[in-house]
Parts: C-alpha cells; structure tokens; sequence
C-alpha cells in the first residue's frame, strides 16, 4: 500500500507541474471560438500595442534614378586664351571664392612680346592717323592725289584694326592695355573666378604647363542645386509638370527629402530609350549638404489617394489568407479576435483595407500579430 501512495503522490506532482506550465504560455488559444488571451504581463513584456484603423496616403509612383546637378549658369570653368606656366595657385578643392577673385597666376615670354607689339603699333598708329588726317586736307584743297589720301587711309584703318584686336586680347588676359601704353609690361596674368561658388576640381599645380584653353579650375554654385532624373520611355507618359518627387541619397542616409517635377525632356536617347526630367528641391531641402554628382533614388507620384488602413505590422498571413487580431474584451486580460483583412494598396509601412467597416471603432494589435497567430495555428493543431 506504501508503494501505491507513493505513485500517486508522484503523479500528482507531475500533473500540476504541466498545469503551471500551460499557464506560463504566451498565448491562450480557444480553437472552437477563434479568441486568443493574452495576460496583462505577457502584453507588457512582448511589448504589444494596440491602435486603430487610420486615413492613409498610397501613391503611385514612377521610380527613377539620377543625380544633384546645378544649372549651367552656376557652373563656371577657369581657362586661358594663350598657355602658360603657372606661378601661383591658392585654392583647393572645396575652397569657397568670390566673384573677380584671383584664382591663378601664369607666367610666360609670350605675354611680353604681345604687350610689345601693342605698343609698337599704338606708337605707329599715332603717325599713320595724323599722316591720314594731314592727306585728307591735302586732298580737300586739291593740292595732293587721290591715290595718296587712299594710301594713308588703307595703312591708318589696317592698322587701327590690328591695334584693337591686339586690345580686345590684352583685356581678355585681363592685362590692362592702358598701363602697357604707359610702358609698363608684366610677363604674368592672372585668372579671375567668374562666379561666386565652391572649387570642384584644381588640375594644375605650381609650375605646370597650361595650355590654351585647357580647364584650370571648376568653380559650381551651389545655391540653387536640382535633380536630373532618368526616366524610361514607357514611363514618360505619365510623369508631368508638378508632380511631387520623393528622393532619397541611398550612399548616405535613408532620409527622404522633398523635390517636383519642373521640366520633362523632349527627346529620348535611342540608345537606352530614357528621357531626362528634372526636377527643382523644396525650398526646406535646398539648405540641406547635398553634393554635385550625388546618386539619387527617386520616386515620382503620379497619383493618389487616401484610404482606411492598418499598419504592416498589424497583420499577418497564415495559409494564404491574412489577419488582424480585434480586441474582444480587456477585463484582467486581454481577449482578441481573428478577423480576415481584405488587402489593397501596400506601401511601406501601411497596407489598405477593403472590408474597413468590420474594423470601425475597434482596437487593433498592432505589433505581435504574426507571434500570436503562428501561436494560435500551433495549439489548434494539437
């Protein structure tokens, strides 16, 4: 008999250890009336949250790459008419300059025998202007021919010609010609910033040669910065003045910034069949450190609408069909109920709901679904 009590104290004991285990359990599954019961501490533990169906955006969009780019106007290349060897360059990339700020000094002989042969025909164009001049009082009192006067006239003009030309030079090696007539002649230039802005590229260093027309600096204005987007052919149809551009810099941040459409290109590019569009940022975004050349990701809504909603979060899909958890009752405990969702739209973060009217002024979960319904499915199975 003492053996038989021991057993059934054994069991006992076994039996209201499965008992306080069962208790334990997350989730609290009733398969005959579909309700799940979650205790208060369980829900604050796993972190659950309710919330409620909610007015939603859904956009459709066109998504584009491109870059940030600025106008040609606020792009200015630094080069020279005539080659050099450069004496002195300050600047850096990054560097901010200021319009008529020197930016470069070159050096060559070359600049002294312009500025000599200028004045040497300043010099000469004084004694062919009067001699001019003096012909043609000559030819009004009939005292000199006519082929004299001509003669003077054609060596005045010819030459008054080449001494503007050798002028207009000197003004754009920014040599004043005033101070070469008054003799004095330098073997230096300097170039000067066009525009105000940011050095983007330095491609000489002290002592290089820099040959005509060569690019010494990049000079980018960066106050009115834009989008330059890409845009397939199949695409373009939809895409119109004004419509809101969502872009992103995915090398940098995920942080979504603010733009629109302001012009649509007229041509495609028969080879990859795309069409450029670009695009002007929000006044809040143009402040922001973007960068000439930056890679962007874009999106470009063409249309949309708000509708009723639930969270990603707050659904889950189990055998095909998807699930909200309702909240039933919140007595000690909370109770919820499976109700099927009949989805829309998807973004993001929200996805739409068609059968919104048997979510009205219910309390959702939002966050733990997919953990209590997988819970549900397995207890159900048993």
């Amino acid at each position: 008999m003492k053996h038989i009590y021991i057993i059934i104290f054994s069991v006992l004991i076994v039996a209201c250890g499965n008992q306080k285990k069962e208790q334990d359990q997350v989730v609290d599954t009733d398969t005959h009336d579909s309700k799940i019961h979650v205790s208060k501490t369980q829900f604050d533990s796993e972190k659950m949250q309710l919330g409620e169906l909610t007015l939603q955006d859904f956009n459709k969009s066109v998504k584009t790459t491109g870059y940030i780019d600025v106008p040609p106007k606020n792009k200015a290349s630094v080069s020279t008419f005539m080659s050099g060897y450069v004496k002195h360059t300050p600047l850096l990339i990054g560097d901010e300059v200021k319009k008529g700020q020197k930016v470069v000094t070159l050096e060559n002989p070359e600049f002294v025998e312009l500025q000599q042969n200028y004045l040497e025909i300043s010099e000469k164009l004084n004694y062919l202007k009067s001699e001019f001049e003096r012909q043609q009082k000559l030819l009004e009192e009939n005292i000199t021919s006519k082929k004299k006067y001509l003669k003077a006239e054609s060596d005045y003009k010819s030459n008054l010609a080449h001494h503007n030309g050798l002028k207009q030079k000197l003004k754009m090696l920014n040599i004043n010609p005033k101070n070469v007539e008054q003799g004095k002649i330098t073997s230096t230039i300097n170039l000067y910033a066009p525009i105000n802005g940011f050095v983007t590229k330095v491609n000489v260093s002290n002592g290089s040669f820099v040959s005509a027309s060569t690019e010494v600096i990049e000079i980018v204005d960066t106050d009115h910065i834009h989008l330059e987007l890409i845009v397939y052919e199949k695409d373009i149809l939809n895409i119109k003045k004004g419509q809101p551009i969502k872009f992103k810099i995915p090398e940098a941040s995920n942080e979504l910034f603010n733009a629109d459409v302001y012009l649509v290109g007229t041509s495609i590019d028969e080879v990859n069949r795309t069409i450029q569009v670009h695009g002007h940022l929000h006044e809040e975004d143009e402040s922001k450190a973007f960068i000439r050349g930056m890679f962007v990701e874009a999106q470009i809504i063409t249309e949309s609408s708000k509708q009723m909603a639930l969270p990603v979060s707050a659904i889950a899909e189990i055998d095909g069909h998807v699930y909200a958890l309702v909240l039933n009752k919140n007595e000690g405990e909370y109770t919820f109920e499976k109700v099927e969702v009949e989805v829309g739209e998807k973004n993001e973060m929200f996805v739409q709901v068609l059968n919104a009217n048997e979510f009205e002024n219910e309390k959702i979960l939002t966050n733990g679904v997919f953990m209590l319904l997988t819970d549900s499915e397995e207890g159900g199975n048993h």
